[in-house]
């Protein structure tokens, strides 16, 4: 089965149907700078495990890692902290086998908006807790609203699709001042998993 674009936001990149450019990478916002120094605040292969390895920084400016360009009830104009970011960084993981990437993304925001950010976040997760994508179901689920002691939050991303297995992938994001730090995991079969990351990438924020 051949799962289009659409459907791959679980797991190409963090939630959302982020769309490609005809290289294969996602566009970039034009809105945000690329800050060379938050670099250092990406987690490095080592950071998620054996056998992970770690691609390039990617050029160019993330899009905000919550769209939900699919879901019927998301409406990008409604979540102004995305147009505060004052820079953003990211990184692709993958293994060697092929199977799901993870994806690291940092940002920084103008004062106050890291935290109106979080309310945007917990609003597309709201307004987009399930929707139909070409026949398949993406729902997003949030584990634990107070993770890491109220610093994050933990959310676990589906597709169900009708006649294969079920996609889950995990999603972490934490803020700390002005910055805000999002990482994309496929199922790494425990939770102690996503944890022992999610602290490492906690840490990389200084």
């Amino acid at each position: 089965m051949v799962v289009p674009l659409a459907l791959s936001a679980l797991v190409l990149l963090v939630a959302g149907c982020q769309r490609a450019d005809p290289g294969g990478r996602p566009e970039a916002s034009p809105t945000v700078n690329v800050e060379r120094s938050g670099l250092g605040m990406l987690l490095v292969a080592g950071d998620l495990g054996a056998g992970w390895l770690a691609d390039d920084a990617r050029p160019g400016l993330p899009p905000w890692p919550w769209e939900q360009d699919d879901c019927p009830d998301y409406r990008s104009s409604d979540y102004t902290a995305k147009s505060h970011r004052r820079s953003a960084v990211q990184r692709y993981y993958r293994l060697p086998d092929g199977s799901s990437p993870a994806h690291h993304v940092v940002e920084t925001y103008e004062p106050g908006w890291a935290a109106r950010n979080v309310d945007d976040v917990r609003q597309v997760l709201r307004r987009c807790a399930s929707y139909l994508v070409h026949g398949s179901r993406v729902s997003f689920d949030i584990i634990d609203p107070h993770y890491l002691s109220d610093a994050g939050l933990l959310v676990r991303g589906r597709i169900a699709h009708a006649d294969t297995p079920t996609t889950a992938r995990y999603f972490v994001m934490v803020k700390r001042d002005e910055t805000v730090s999002t990482v994309s995991l496929p199922d790494l079969g425990n939770q102690a998993a996503v944890d022992t990351i999610a602290a490492k990438a906690v840490a990389r924020l200084g």
